[in-house]
């Protein structure tokens, strides 16, 4: 059975994603792409399904099927994981009563998909375990396998390591090193394995490389040279990452990690950055939400998606965290990404994209048992079929956000996104599936209703600020009359709130990003009055908040039997957990209010839910006390930044003003300040797009 999934590593080349467990399987490898059918699908199923086991022999069943033995019954633990400092190149060190042993695992930063995992002997002597089960196609295809002895050099050097080539179909395998795992005898166990020894100061290095299979094994690599390349050019590109100043006055800012240890704040954005790097495909800039399909939202349920695609709102989520921090490189690769997804058809835009900006739509599920029978298990992600009216908004306000940078727009650039304008005033009146993409009936969302409000503001501003030609005057119209209609439809006066969709009497939490796109001020008071029903509706007792409650219509939070054999609005039954990206879109809200310390606070609690590593799944199980959700995933790593960016700014804007009037003006901006209110509805009492709730007066556009 596959490990809780907090137990797991990402390694990452940017063009697959491996997880490998704490105790040594490597349960989980797409190739050559994240998008890739797996090789090794333990993940979500049974170790037939494949794996790649590297542990001490002492620690792994006689018959190696079942899961690891406990510390007590091998004599062995992991003592530490961790990192090289700012890479992924992750180290495991093994202390069993023989001695000890260090497993290096990591993908080399190169155009093959091949995969490194060194042994070396610390103290004493270690017997070490290795099993390899390939299973192209999802654990459905067993490859033939060819042993092949190392040929003699013909100029005297050392001859070529030993190699065993798995085939089937167009995908190859090949791994080499020393000693080599030998096929089982048993026809049925369709494996190879074996026993090796390393004493202290040994090393053995094992490489498994894809290749296509009508070409021949590529040349071995020179591991040694490849491991400290790889090392310098993950640091090389976390180096780029300047850490904002601190506040005046303010302590050396911390965050909590698992096993009460600390870090520096820096320190854990700069390993978003890196999780959200490693996972966007080093040629096209393909981000992936996800490296990972079907792993649960609740464990042995039907919520299970494949997250190894691309959506458009975390690629424009992502563009501007990177120019944020200093990887303009990579926000130029974002937007070069979006225009060509787009420019597929932008009159008839999808939310999700493949690696390379290819139009999906299919799903099916797979054979595979599931994680933790969790199923189906799904390849593909319907979603893309759905019409999403936000997707247009998320992408015309980073744009315009970068044109407010100093961006010059080309001939490829405004035409497309013109087109896109096209295509909102051409859906205008048609529901759509909302950001959670709920496979219920179609609604008005809010949240929707708002970002093609900000995808119209967007396009005039490109006319009326920047100069670009579009037909404004019908933006303008069109946008003014969203606004009128989210205000008479979207928000409940009764309760001073806005509502989830047109109709309902419930809350949402994508409602927490009305103010990221200016419809209205953090501090209004009709958006302070959507936090509370939040805070009162969606939050867990655990501090963590639900994205939405899975009913259609309102009901007590507290009674657990609301939803029991009841088909929600999502169209599922029963309540999904808390979601980490939603409550780090609380905490953002909370640190744009002033309410600086519970933000501080909610930051802390979803940090607490990191692995030891410092990964983020999409939910985390309350009751079972795990993650839950693919894993690792973008969303929650990019709210994790917002969050901390927007808590740091708070917290230097409040060492600021006790500084008083005399303060430096080198001093770190407000929070205010670092976002203003560049669309209009910052203004309290006043209603975006010139239309006021009571129709008394019209809003005030800043140029």
């Amino acid at each position: 059975m596959a490990s809780l999934i907090e137990d797991y590593a990402l390694l990452s080349n940017m063009r697959t994603g491996p997880l490998v467990s704490r105790t040594g399987s490597v349960d989980w490898l797409c190739a050559p792409r994240f998008d890739s059918p797996s090789v090794f699908s333990a993940l979500l199923g049974e170790a037939d399904h494949g794996r790649w086991l590297l542990a001490p022999a002492c620690t792994v069943p006689a018959d190696g099927d079942e899961g690891p033995l406990d510390e007590e019954e091998s004599g062995a633990e992991v003592a530490e994981r961790f990192y090289v400092e700012n890479t992924f190149v992750l180290q495991t060190v093994w202390v069993t009563d023989s001695g000890s042993v260090r497993v290096t695992d990591f993908l080399p930063l190169t155009s093959r998909t091949e995969m490194v995992r060194r042994v070396e002997g610390l103290t004493g002597e270690v017997e070490m375990y290795q099993e390899l089960r390939i299973r192209f196609g999802y654990g459905a295809m067993v490859p033939w396998v060819s042993r092949f002895e190392g040929e003699e050099d013909p100029d005297g050097g050392d001859p070529a390591p030993p190699m065993l080539v798995a085939m089937a179909g167009p995908d190859a395998l090949v791994l080499r090193g020393e000693p080599l795992p030998e096929a089982s005898g048993d026809d049925d166990e369709r494996r190879h394995r074996g026993t090796f020894t390393v004493s202290a100061g040994q090393a053995r290095d094992f490489v498994l490389t894809h290749f296509p299979s009508h070409r021949t094994p590529p040349a071995p690599i020179d591991v040694n040279e490849q491991l400290t390349r790889t090392v310098e050019l993950w640091q090389d590109w976390s180096g780029h990452y300047a850490p904002p100043a601190a506040g005046a006055g303010e302590p050396p800012s911390t965050a909590p990690a698992r096993g009460h240890a600390t870090a520096d704040r820096p320190d854990v954005v700069r390993r978003s950055l890196l999780v959200v790097r490693a996972l966007m495909h080093q040629e096209t800039g393909g981000l992936v939400a996800a490296p990972t399909t079907s792993l649960p939202e609740v464990v042995g349920g039907e919520r299970n998606w494949d997250h190894r695609f691309a959506w458009l709102r975390d690629a424009a989520t992502a563009l501007e965290v990177m120019l944020d921090h200093g990887h303009d490189r990579e926000a130029v690769q974002l937007r070069h990404w979006l225009l060509r997804a787009v420019a597929g058809d932008p009159h008839d835009l999808q939310n999700i994209y493949g690696l390379a900006g290819e139009r999906r739509g299919r799903e099916h599920q797979l054979d595979l048992p599931g994680y933790e029978r969790s199923r189906p298990v799904r390849e593909g992600n319907g979603a893309a079929a759905q019409h999403q009216s936000d997707a247009v908004g998320h992408v015309m306000v980073v744009f315009e956000k970068l044109r407010r940078r100093g961006a010059v727009e080309d001939h490829l650039s405004w035409p497309l996104q013109q087109a896109m304008l096209r295509s909102v005033v051409e859906n205008y009146e048609v529901k759509d599936q909302g950001l959670w993409e709920m496979r219920g009936e179609r609604q008005y969302y809010t949240h929707s209703r708002v970002l093609m409000w900000a995808a119209l503001q967007s396009g005039v501003d490109a006319v009326r600020v920047h100069g670009l030609p579009g037909d404004a005057p019908l933006w303008e119209q069109l946008r003014d009359a969203l606004a009128e209609e989210i205000w008479t439809s979207g928000y409940d006066p009764e309760h001073g709130s806005f509502v989830q969709y047109y109709g309902a009497r419930t809350v949402d939490a994508s409602l927490l990003q009305l103010p990221q796109v200016g419809f209205v001020a953090h501090d209004d008071e009709r958006m302070l009055g959507t936090v509370r029903r939040i805070e009162e509706e969606l939050r867990h007792p655990c501090g963590l908040i639900h994205r939405y409650r899975n009913v259609l219509g309102p009901v007590d939070p507290a009674d657990p039997d609301a939803y029991a054999g009841v088909i929600g609005v999502d169209g599922f039954v029963g309540q999904d957990p808390p979601h980490l990206g939603a409550s780090l879109w609380l905490a953002v809200q909370y640190a744009r209010t002033g309410r600086t310390e519970e933000a501080r606070r909610l930051v802390d609690l979803v940090l607490s839910r990191a692995n030891d590593l410092g990964l983020l799944a999409a939910g985390w199980s309350p009751e079972e006390r795990r993650m839950t959700g693919n894993f690792p995933q973008t969303f929650a790593h990019l709210a994790l930044v917002q969050a901390l960016d927007a808590l740091d700014a708070a917290e230097a804007g409040s060492a600021a003003r006790e500084a008083g009037p005399g303060r430096p003006e080198d001093v770190s901006r407000t929070a205010s300040e670092d976002h203003p209110q560049d669309l209009p509805g910052g203004v309290p009492g006043v209603v975006p797009g010139g239309v006021s709730p009571d129709g008394a007066g019209a809003g005030q556009r800043r140029p």
